[in-house]
């Protein structure tokens, strides 16, 4: 692998004006693409193969006008008044006019007014799903009501769902970044030209991606992941080559030799590092769930662009920058770029035989501390966020609160039981059994007079339960109500809603999350076992990952679902995470972990080949490379934690525990317990049985293979030379 990529290099720092031609076409086409093909994205959380989404494709069959998105509008009195039917009717007259609604109910005659009349529910009924509602529609839905006076109007409901929207704040993690590349380089074109790289490789993902939606149905929030991971690895990566590159400059290669050995060497590590990465993230589609899947893939795709681009475009640019991309401190006058071949040694070194003198003092500080900040992912609870964690003074935030102030917070987590029958008369009678049945179930406030089809072969029972959404008892009430109207006969009774459907994928999830992490521990162990050829540096790889992994998990339960400093980081109201992130963040963290593994035990292992002694080894492998992982871990941490800076609760706990994995990963577990071990290990921690060494191919990831064979070319041309 390291002789064909130092080739790529060559040939991309020769050819450098028809590469990065190449790519800016690449990238005008896919923007043009994107321009005329993009589609909306959507909120739609589909689950195959559960009762809530059984029952939400019957509703589409059976009873159509009762399967589009659902509105709220929630009015409220002063307080100590009481709520006046003939100023109320004009807001329902005027939400049945509006463009898209088969019906807004009157809360009078459906009994949506609160006990002291203070509050009304007027119900509104849409005839599109809601991800199919036009902007212009949920524009003119929130504006009902706005000229009522004396009342307090509110908008909530399905219908409110909305895009996520990229803005302003996460500018702010590209440019620390930016900080952290110049003071890592030392030279504002060297790390404006691997901003730039990384940037372009961004955007030809994200057009890429863009292009496509108008063909597949993506979720709102994977083209931020893909945004987010392109943009952490796109920088990574393009740092790692780049400081590679300027290491050869300083041992005094050729600009052209020093830009292919960058790419042979470093390149190597990158592309096993980005396939870590693809592969946990495509992974993601074995689980079964279509949006998980295309989240997924979405930031694969850009991961695997970023690693194409740092490969070709990345050596073209440096052929552009030439003796620029050093320091000026480090140009020579005559403009030759030629180094002494020493290395000032830094405090990697300095770490490194810390971590020798202190290893087992710090293995042991290491493994309890994350140990203890793993407690609290014990009481982990997934669920699908509902408009009670969204952020305050958002429209369906506000309608969220004044329901439950007015009604309680059951009224938010409505749930649906679909009846089918034969006929009218069967589907009548299991309809009348089982509203008796759910209204004897623990949990549950009240039930809805059923609503029949046009054929009477389908009845809707509206359910209301006593808590919230994503409360334990509104789950159990779940459990209980599918088990009590099980038995009933003459009719498929099925349980769904937004709420229903929540807990179905939350608990899909939860099933999933034991095996795909045992799928991602087992492809560490594999894949580093063919990189290092050796048995304990994968087993101590995957311990590593399972103890970041585990803090994590811990330090992110901790404030967002228990609240403990949840203000610092912009959440006003607790409560579990969102069910895909424990999943998403094992693939995710998985690539990540395996970049930093391989960037410094890579090192390490190519002193060891060459003859360096075990304890020798692994210090120069932080000397050389732990000012790049410092910088890296940084740069990712600042791209992260700028997605923190949201609104959106999804997008905020996604880089919160993406973030705090970043640190917990690399600076404990990467640069302070796998050194110690390595330490301790010694020889043994190459050790490999012969016959697994004589099945397994050699990848070659250190560039040990490249190294002989540009020895022997140099011993070849030496005599022709004299």
């Amino acid at each position: 692998m390291a002789t064909l990529l130092y080739r790529l290099g060559r040939f991309s720092f020769r050819k450098r004006g028809r590469i990065a031609a190449v790519w800016l076409l690449l990238l005008t086409l896919l923007g043009v693409g994107a321009a005329a093909l993009m589609g909306p994205t959507s909120d739609k959380f589909s689950m195959p193969g559960t009762e809530s989404q059984r029952a939400l494709d019957d509703l589409d069959r059976q009873f159509p006008q009762a399967g589009g998105a659902t509105g709220a509008i929630v009015l409220a009195a002063p307080e100590g008044r009481k709520l006046d039917p003939a100023a109320v009717a004009p807001v329902v007259k005027e939400a049945s006019e509006l463009d898209g609604v088969i019906a807004a109910m009157d809360p009078f005659q459906t009994g949506s007014v609160s006990q002291d009349g203070r509050y009304a529910l007027i119900q509104v009924q849409f005839d599109k799903a809601a991800d199919e509602v036009t902007d212009e529609q949920k524009s003119a839905y929130e504006a009902v009501g706005a000229d009522v006076e004396d009342l307090r109007v509110e908008h909530g409901g399905e219908v409110m769902g909305g895009e996520v929207e990229v803005g302003s704040t996460e500018a702010l993690g590209v440019l620390v970044a930016a900080v952290v590349l110049v003071v890592t380089f030392g030279s504002l074109v060297a790390a404006g030209m691997t901003l730039l790289n990384a940037l372009i490789g961004v955007a030809v993902g994200m057009a890429g991606l863009f292009s496509l939606t108008s063909v597949i149905e993506l979720t709102s929030t994977a083209p931020i992941l893909a945004l987010m991971l392109g943009l952490a690895v796109g920088i990574d990566y393009s740092l790692f080559i780049t400081s590679r590159y300027r290491q050869y400059l300083a041992e005094g290669l050729e600009p052209e030799e020093a830009a292919g050995r960058a790419t042979g060497t470093a390149g190597s590590a990158v592309v096993f590092a980005g396939a870590t990465v693809v592969i946990a993230l495509a992974g993601l589609s074995v689980v079964g769930i279509p949006f998980l899947s295309v989240m997924g893939l979405a930031a694969a795709g850009t991961v695997a662009v970023a690693v194409l681009v740092a490969l070709t475009l990345l050596p073209a640019f440096l052929s552009f920058a030439g003796e620029k991309i050093l320091p000026r401190k480090q140009r020579h006058a005559d403009g030759n770029t030629a180094g002494n071949g020493t290395v000032t040694e830094g405090f990697g070194f300095t770490w490194g035989r810390i971590v020798t003198k202190l290893r087992v003092p710090l293995l042991i500080v290491g493994i309890l501390g994350l140990g203890a900040l793993t407690l609290p992912a014990q009481d982990m609870r997934i669920a699908l966020p509902d408009a009670g964690t969204a952020a305050e003074g958002t429209p369906a935030r506000k309608a969220y609160d004044l329901t439950s102030e007015g009604f309680g917070e059951g009224f938010n987590g409505r749930l649906i039981a679909v009846v089918n029958g034969e006929d009218a008369q069967s589907t009548g009678t299991a309809a009348e059994k089982a509203t008796a049945l759910i209204k004897d179930t623990d949990g549950i406030l009240t039930v809805a007079p059923p609503q029949m089809n046009e054929q009477g072969t389908t009845a809707l029972l509206t359910i209301i339960p006593e808590a919230g959404p994503t409360a334990v008892a509104t789950e159990d009430a779940v459990h209980d109500i599918r088990d009590r109207v099980a038995d009933i006969e003459g009719a498929d009774i099925a349980l769904t809603g937004a709420t229903a459907l929540g807990i179905d994928v939350s608990e899909k999830l939860a099933d999933a999350l034991p095996v795909y992490l045992l799928l991602v521990v087992g492809l560490s162990i594999l894949l580093l076992m063919l990189v290092f050829r050796s048995v304990l540096v994968p087993l101590k790889a995957a311990l590593g990952f399972l103890l970041t992994v585990g803090a994590t998990f811990g330090i992110t339960v901790a404030i967002f679902q228990e609240g403990h400093l949840a203000g610092l980081v912009g959440v006003d109201t607790p409560g579990p995470l969102v069910s895909f992130l424990p999943i998403l963040l094992i693939g995710i963290l998985f690539g990540l972990a395996m970049d930093y593994e391989v960037f410094l035990v890579s090192r390490m292992r190519e002193d060891f080949v060459h003859g360096a002694d075990p304890q020798a080894a692994m210090v120069s492998g932080m000397g050389h490379n732990a000012r790049v992982v410092t910088a890296a871990a940084l740069i990712m941490t600042a791209v992260f934690g700028g997605f923190v800076l949201m609104d959106d609760p999804i997008i905020k706990s996604i880089g919160f525990a993406l973030a705090v994995g970043v640190v917990v990963d690399a600076f404990v577990v990467r640069m302070t317990l796998v050194p110690a071990v390595m330490s301790l290990l010694g020889r043994a921690a190459w050790w490999l049985p012969k016959p697994i060494d004589k099945v397994l191919p050699d990848l070659d990831i250190e560039g040990e293979k490249l190294n002989r064979q540009l020895a022997e070319e140099t011993r070849e041309k030496a005599p022709a030379s004299v």
